[in-house]
């Protein structure tokens, strides 16, 4: 999302700063008018680098035909039934190149912003990207001085090419004054401040962005809210009067702003926060929304509201031109009489609201103005039919009516956040053992937490569509048979098991991956999480990629990561016998069998319904079981949670267990299958693997650890004798450089995978022994920098 092009030091000078506004008077704040000290920045002219199409060969063409059409046939059977497939290539995209911080908490939804500073890519429903702008949604300032200069300009740098559907609609005649060359955009997620010079170049204005993002916060870090403070500095030798204008269409992106009974209405708080709201009746039968944008009147700041403005179509109220000639020509919108609740909007017809902050600056004095953006969408529908509340409602209630207080919080509470995320990343940002991008570049691709489609619950069970969960068996039955380590403690797991499941679990979580049935006594319901694999590659939690992913989980919101884990643990144990038509051969296979990891938690029924990826038969991958196992280990050591061990413990087991059908010739080492069977799922892999391989042999290190923790001295012993004998079938692929592709001996053998030393990697992450000697790793490492890396594009950033 980010590059490392511009990171500069900042350097503002904070003189005549003015007293705090009251809902950061008695808090330590930081300063709202300076970035801070390393950001990612654009100009807001800045034409970016535009999305280079792919391009296939006519070998490779011919080679995926067979898969294309039966993805293409399985996107359609899918889209008549109301549900999604993992991937649907045919569907034309909006590609953008413009992007920036996004807006909100974690897994509430999320609204996108460029560093142009349109608001776009709306993500407020389970897959669905809404990616183009909403372009009546802006901020935009009016200057007027003494001598008779004024300014005025929406704050960025385009003027939209509208259709004009209703000559009356008058957004195409708002003032797009300024060109974007002497404004900078700063990034450092979850903050962005925009930086303009212009239209007065005597007026220095700096929008600071806030969403609250704090690491183990589980609270506020899923609040659906964004604070704007704007530190407004008068360089002119005259008073400034200015007004900083909120726009806002009441939609959600696509065609829902047009489909009519939407409606708008206002509300003030004692305090002195001001807020118009705007109830979205969805489209689609997606669940209702309501947004707030609100502003935070003080001695020095007015507020003034215009609850509806029509934008096009049909409707009685003031047009969005003579909104912004009302404000042009009086500087508010005292002059106007509103109702407290609008009419409800035609189809065909898009309505907004507005709010203005007016504030006068005498010449070299500084003024602060606060806005902030919420919404209320408490309820998560999936296309399967189940319904759950969002983690979010715990603390506002589940009717949907929660927006205006959500505003008003987070203006009283946004500088207590900051210092929160200031003190995070401030030691961080000053870590010399580092280059200046390093940093930045490592808080700004957190920006996934919030705009990867992240759906964070309450933690209960669905509040609707418990239905047909029955036709699903599961079943620890005949499994025993399969094991080929029999002994008292693998026999005594699988009953364990099989008797917890058949006293204590509620049938429909039974038959789930409903990871919350193995909390401890005692033991917080902290919610269930959900991401996107990618916005345009539809899996819930696609457990081979969280394996590099979850780092930033476990350090930052281990409770979540936990969460995540107990999930995959309990789906170790879930039986799906439903067949899916597999799209590489145009098979069928079980949808999921006891033992396996599971690619992903699901798409269109997560939990319920896993493995949304049917390209392969994920059952008989070799990476994603070691990959449970050393996940499991790595955030035990992380989080000290013996607690968490102890209920995960059996699940471990089985799936080492279950790995045994793997290792063909006894020799402790699991064999691919000569398929793609692991997380590069274009590339064959055949015999001995130096990818699957490493991660098997530091996967039985990780369990026998694990074992240890939990007090299993008899697995303990028994997974350490397998890992001794593993390692040392893994040294053959040793070719005195690095490790071979695979044992196969065929064409592609001697291949240098990059990520040959995965499973070293994760044993070093968890304070395990290496799996290979130093010398042998740091060899391989230099083999794959000089021909992986220095050799594509002489090592450089292709653009």
């Amino acid at each position: 999302m980010f590059d490392t092009a511009k990171m500069v030091e900042n350097g503002f000078v904070q003189d005549d700063i003015t007293p705090p506004p009251k809902s950061c008077s008695n808090k330590k704040m930081v300063e709202p008018g300076k970035p801070a000290g390393l950001t990612w920045q654009r100009k807001l002219n800045n034409n970016g680098n535009a999305s280079s199409q792919i391009s296939l060969s006519l070998k490779e063409i011919i080679h995926l035909a067979p898969i294309g059409y039966r993805l293409w046939r399985h996107c359609r059977e899918e889209a008549a039934k109301g549900r999604g497939g993992m991937i649907d290539p045919f569907a034309k995209r909006h590609v953008t190149f413009c992007h920036g911080v996004p807006l909100g908490g974690i897994g509430a939804g999320s609204i996108g912003r460029s560093f142009r500073g349109e608001f776009q890519r709306w993500q407020l429903f389970p897959v669905i990207c809404e990616e183009k702008p909403v372009l009546a949604n802006q901020f935009s300032v009016f200057v007027s001085r003494p001598s008779g200069e004024k300014y005025s300009s929406v704050l960025c740098p385009r003027k939209p090419v509208i259709i004009k559907q209703n000559p009356v609609s008058g957004i195409e005649s708002w003032d797009w004054n300024i060109n974007g060359n002497s404004s900078t955009y700063h990034a450092l997620y979850p903050r962005a401040w925009t930086v303009y010079e212009e239209p007065d170049p005597a007026l220095r204005i700096v929008c600071r962005q806030i969403s609250p993002v704090i690491p183990h916060n589980y609270k506020e870090s899923s609040f659906p809210v964004t604070v704007f403070t704007f530190t407004l500095k008068n360089l002119g030798n005259t008073t400034a009067d200015v007004t900083l204008l909120f726009t806002w269409t009441n939609s959600v992106g696509g065609i829902s702003e047009f489909t009519g009974d939407h409606f708008n209405s206002k509300t003030t708080r004692n305090d002195g926060v001001h807020a118009v709201l705007l109830h979205h009746k969805t489209a689609n039968e997606r669940s209702p929304v309501t947004f707030a944008i609100a502003a935070e009147e003080t001695e020095d700041v007015h507020i003034s509201e215009c609850p509806v403005f029509v934008i096009s179509g049909a409707y009685s109220s003031i047009s969005a031109k003579n909104m912004w000639n009302e404000v042009k020509q009086h500087g508010s919108f005292d002059h106007l009489n509103f109702a407290e609740t609008s009419a409800p909007s035609e189809p065909g017809s898009s309505i907004g609201a507005a709010i203005a902050a007016t504030v006068t600056i005498p010449s070299n004095a500084q003024r602060i103005v606060t806005f902030s953006l919420a919404w209320d969408c408490p309820e998560v529908k999936f296309p399967e039919g189940k319904t759950y509340y969002r983690r979010y409602t715990k603390f506002y209630g589940t009717n949907g009516d929660a927006a205006a207080d959500i505003a008003h919080d987070a203006i009283m509470e946004h500088c207590q956040w900051e210092a929160q995320i200031d003190d995070w990343q401030r030691p961080i940002l000053e870590d010399k053992r580092f280059p200046e991008w390093y940093p930045t570049t490592l808080l700004n691709e957190l920006y996934y937490l919030n705009s990867g489609g992240t759906i964070w619950t309450d933690g209960s069970l669905p509040v609707h569509g418990l239905v047909n969960t029955g036709e699903r068996k599961f079943s620890l039955d005949g499994f025993n048979n399969n094991l080929s380590h029999k002994n008292d403690i693998a026999i005594n797991i699988l009953e364990m098991f099989n008797s917890v499941v058949e006293q204590t679990h509620s049938p429909p979580a039974s038959k789930s991956a409903y990871g919350v049935n193995l909390l401890q006594e005692g033991e917080e319901n902290i919610g269930q999480f959900l991401y996107l694999e990618g916005i345009e590659y539809q899996m819930w939690n696609t457990y081979d990629v969280h394996f590099y992913s979850s780092f930033s989980l476990v350090m930052l919101f281990p409770k979540l990561e936990l969460s995540i884990q107990r999930d995959f643990a309990a789906a170790v144990l879930m039986h799906d016998p439903s067949k899916m038509k597999l799209l590489y051969d145009g098979q069928w296979a079980p949808r999921k069998v006891l033992g396996a990891v599971p690619h992903d938690i699901g798409l269109n029924d997560p939990w319920f319904e896993v493995n949304g990826y049917n390209l392969y038969n994920t059952d008989r991958w070799k990476d994603l079981n070691p990959k449970f196992v050393l996940q499991i280990y790595r955030d035990v050591v992380a989080t000290g949670d013996k607690k968490f061990a102890q209920a995960v413990w059996p699940a471990v087991y089985i799936a080492i267990a279950y790995m045994d059908q793997f290792d063909k010739d006894g020799d402790g080492m699991i064999e691919n299958e000569g398929f793609p069977d692991q997380t590069y799922d274009t590339w064959s892999v055949s015999g001995v693997s130096a990818y699957s391989g490493g991660l098997w042999v530091a996967a039985l290190q990780a369990a026998s650890a694990l074992a240890r923790e939990v007090g299993d001295k008899g697995s303990e012993d028994y997974f350490w004798l397998k890992f001794q004998k593993a390692k040392s079938v893994y040294e053959n692929l040793w070719n005195g450089s690095y490790f071979n592709y695979d044992s196969s001996g065929g064409s592609s053998s001697l291949s240098i995978q990059a990520d040959q030393l995965a499973g070293q990697w994760y044993a070093r992450a968890c304070g395990l022994l290496p799996i290979v000697e130093e010398k042998k790793s740091r060899s391989a490492l230099q083999i794959v920098y000089n021909h992986n890396v220095m050799k594509v594009h002489k090592g450089g950033v292709v653009r």
